[in-house]
């Protein structure tokens, strides 16, 4: 396969899950729930019918919808803080879905937060790296270069069990509490779309070392 071929498929594949993940959200922020409380407020219920009460939830810009272990907190969009809406039910309960994560020491996310230095600099240097070792001719830098590479590989493989036992948490919530099928449907079609944008960064991620690692078989 050439690097053509790759970059098309990648880029394919990337507008394909963010298109699929868009048109959920925007397709369910019309969609409003019978309960009609905020996802604020979906986020707080949730936190407190777990027991977990340390955990605040904040506002925060358009599109800033994540768990924060550093602070132990819960940061929603203003339309997911604000929104009566079954997307801003679906974003704030994975949300909290990671704070329970968090509180019971889910593996997966200890695995992923401990990888994050190696990310950070694996990230910022292996391309660095790699173009250094073809210049220079070095063998030893090229595979030092997929090395750090196969660490942010990791990462986005990891990040899977995570987003998906979140949504998961989100979803046995909402049906143990007796949300309506209708809405829990909805959510479920949110929170998938969603998670495809993270399965679409491994696959991509994926292919991209597997092109390397035959790239330097050659």
């Amino acid at each position: 396969m050439s690097y053509l071929t790759l970059i098309i498929l990648t880029l394919g594949i990337g507008l394909i899950a963010s298109w699929w993940c868009n048109h959920a959200l925007k397709k369910y922020q019309n969609v409003p729930t019978e309960s009609g409380i905020t996802g604020a407020q979906a986020a707080q219920q949730m936190l407190a019918y777990y027991g977990i009460y340390n955990v605040p939830v904040h506002q925060g810009a358009e599109g800033q919808d994540f768990f924060d272990p550093r602070s132990n907190s819960v940061t929603l969009s203003p339309s997911a803080y604000h929104g009566r809406s079954v997307t801003a039910l679906a974003t704030a309960c994975h949300e909290v879905g990671h704070a329970c994560q968090y509180a019971q020491d889910y593996t997966p996310m200890k695995v992923r937060g401990a990888l994050v230095p190696a990310v950070n600099l694996a990230s910022n240097a292996w391309m660095i790296v790699f173009f250094a070792g073809i210049f220079l001719n070095l063998a030893g830098l090229v595979d030092l270069a997929i090395l750090l590479y196969a660490v942010a590989v990791l990462f986005h493989v990891v990040t899977l069990p995570v987003e998906f036992n979140a949504s998961s948490r989100a979803l046995k919530y909402m049906q143990t509490v007796g949300v309506s099928t209708g809405e829990i449907a909805g959510s479920n079609a949110v929170l998938r779309a969603c998670a495809f944008t993270y399965v679409a960064a491994a696959l991509t991620s994926l292919l991209q070392l597997l092109y390397l690692l035959a790239a330097r078989e050659d």
